[in-house]
């Protein structure tokens, strides 16, 4: 020691970090140095702590970019650490999906795995895959809808990948993406969900009725009950009628099914229930709804 520095030898010795690595951690500006008359390096009593605490952020995987960002005061350490977290969730995930997508293929029997190792490698993450379900379905939210109204549709119909997907969860939720990916698909909910929107003053308020209605309707959709009139129905019809402005007669039911019958089509009908094998709900919000549909749709046959 000299002064009030030392040399690499003695930083080395008290933090346990070997001296290559010191080097390292100079040339990558993660420790300040000075020279000494003779070119060598010399370290002030601060590198102590600041090589330590580089150690130990190394230590827990994080890598150089964030902890020079700590070192700075660009990032706090909580941010850093979350970020990191953040990070390894998403590999672990990524990992899992993977992992029961591989057993999904192992079990097909021999003449499907064509088909599903076609199906599943088209969708090789979780997370990308839900943002082409978020991508189908955001188009829905505009207008004016309050933003947590909007955050509960999305969820609603755009499920999230399960975090322990079982073979049969990622098998599902990969067709649900080629559904969401086809262009029928959202021509029919452009052709049905959105008309008259642009009349409805409080969104937010139709889509808590019309999730009322599904609640109420819950029930009889669990047991099997086939669609039929009833409360539900009418507490549905009530809401798009309050929506419009209008009254709940049965030429404004003939309308509503008119203008709802896209949502009636077998490709929604198989994306709800294909939610519902992701989402394990006994009576999804999606598959009650087009219960609803189908109650509305025989009534006024």
């Amino acid at each position: 020691m000299t002064g009030t520095t030392f040399g690499i030898g003695d930083l080395a010795k008290r933090t346990g970090v070997p001296v290559r690595t010191i080097r390292f951690y100079c040339d990558e500006g993660l420790l300040e140095t000075v020279r000494s008359g003779g070119g060598h390096r010399r370290f002030d009593a601060t590198a102590v702590e600041r090589l330590n605490l580089v150690r130990r952020l190394r230590g827990l995987g994080l890598g150089l970019r964030s902890i020079t960002d700590v070192l700075a005061g660009q990032r706090s350490l909580d941010e850093a650490v979350a970020a990191e977290r953040a990070a390894l969730d998403r590999e672990v995930a990524t990992l899992v999906w993977r992992r029961s997508a591989l057993r999904a293929v192992e079990e097909a029997p021999p003449a499907d795995r064509a088909g599903r190792l076609e199906l599943l490698a088209a969708v090789q993450d979780g997370f990308a895959a839900h943002d082409i379900l978020v991508r189908l379905w955001r188009p829905m939210t505009t207008g004016p809808i309050p933003p947590d109204t909007a955050s509960m549709f999305l969820d609603i119909s755009a499920p999230r990948p399960p975090e322990l997907p079982t073979p049969a969860q990622v098998v599902a939720y990969a067709e649900l993406v080629r559904l969401a990916a086809d262009r029928a698909l959202a021509r029919d909910l452009r052709a049905s969900t959105l008309v008259d929107h642009e009349r409805i003053a409080d969104l937010g308020a139709l889509h808590a009725a019309v999730g009322a209605a599904c609640e109420l309707a819950s029930p009889q959709v669990a047991a099997g009950a086939p669609p039929a009139p009833g409360a539900a129905l009418d507490r549905f019809v009530a809401a798009h009628a309050t929506a419009l402005g209008t009254a709940d007669t049965p030429e404004f039911r003939r309308r509503l099914n008119r203008r709802t019958a896209a949502d009636r089509q077998p490709r929604l009908r198989r994306y709800w229930h294909l939610a519902g094998e992701i989402t394990g709900e006994p009576a999804p919000t999606g598959v009650t709804h087009t219960w609803l549909l189908d109650a509305l749709d025989r009534s006024v046959a």
